[in-house]
């Protein structure tokens, strides 16, 4: 199998973009691949109806402040994603920035930026004790009540949910083999078999060849990648819910293996808020990861790259 990243488009590869990064779509089966693309397709259609936030028409978009609403099985779907991802890092993915991201200037998708010029300096944010958090959101069933202040943005665990649900469609449709990379997050299902996946940096930086087996999954969060210019300075999108501000760049790029896309993405994703102590995090929870340092140095945990 060729490497993911360098794939020709083939009879059995697919590649075209979305949500500003490139979807890349891999299937055992040649024939299968236009009926392929067009489940991918269809559901990834699904979920930026559900959760775009810079759609005013999408569903999140439209949730009424603090009053219990029905929602759409996809939306219900991501919301509980985004707020296990909350618990499990102690709110460290922590759904409840939309807000804070306006406020550096994320209020647009990543397309419509320019790095070039500069507005005024960038603010220092105090955040008080009361700020809202996931704990605010309520979600029973189907049914979600937001607070009136809060604002939500899903970025950090819905393109990872997509890329599970939309493989998981492919296999169980098709019964086909596949492997579906949306930016950093790959997920496979199907039947059983190994995907090499190349990791990396970009050109010239540290890389790995890793095998993925049928059903695993890989994500890789960065504070190199989707930056903008606010004020004076560069700026990412992972913030830390104690400051409102980015991570602190500690590490470049994390990517972690896991059974799910959307597992791998909360730990790589908490990883770079959580700087260096996410080493010992990973290792106490045997987490396979590679985190790669802002000077570029590799330490990698658990299995990682068996």
């Amino acid at each position: 199998m060729p490497l993911t990243e360098t794939l020709p488009v083939t009879e059995a590869v697919a590649q075209w973009d979305v949500w500003g990064t490139t979807a890349r779509l891999v299937v055992e089966d040649p024939a299968g691949l236009p009926a392929a693309r067009g489940i991918v397709v269809s559901e990834l259609s699904r979920v930026d109806d559900a959760c775009n936030r810079f759609r005013p028409d999408s569903e999140l978009s439209r949730l009424p402040a603090d009053r219990w609403t029905e929602v759409s099985p996809t939306l219900a779907d991501l919301l509980a994603e985004a707020l296990r991802a909350a618990e499990r890092t102690d709110g460290d993915v922590d759904p409840t920035l939309g807000d804070a991201m306006c406020a550096l200037g994320y209020d647009r998708p990543l397309a419509q930026f320019s790095l070039s010029g500069a507005a005024g300096p960038l603010a220092v944010r105090v955040v008080t004790r009361g700020r809202r958090d996931w704990r605010d959101v309520e979600l029973v069933g189907s049914r979600v009540r937001v607070p009136a202040d809060v604002h939500l943005d899903l970025g950090a665990t819905a393109k990872a949910v997509a890329a599970d649900r939309a493989a998981r469609l492919v296999a169980d449709r098709l019964g086909t083999g596949v492997l579906l990379a949306l930016g950093g997050d790959v997920a496979t299902a199907g039947p059983d078999r190994r995907w090499e996946v190349l990791v990396s940096d970009g050109p010239g930086e540290p890389a790995q060849v890793v095998a993925l087996p049928a059903g695993g999954a890989l994500a890789t969060s960065s504070t190199r990648s989707r930056r903008w210019r606010h004020g004076t300075r560069e700026v990412h999108h992972v913030l830390d819910p104690r400051t409102l501000l980015p991570a602190d760049p500690v590490w470049r790029t994390v990517s972690v293996a896991a059974d799910s896309c959307v597992e791998a993405n909360t730990a790589s994703t908490a990883a770079l808020v959580r700087g260096r102590a996410a080493l010992g995090w990973f290792a106490a929870a045997g987490v396979s990861a590679r985190c790669v340092s802002a000077d570029g140095t590799v330490r990698t945990t658990g299995r990682w790259p068996a």
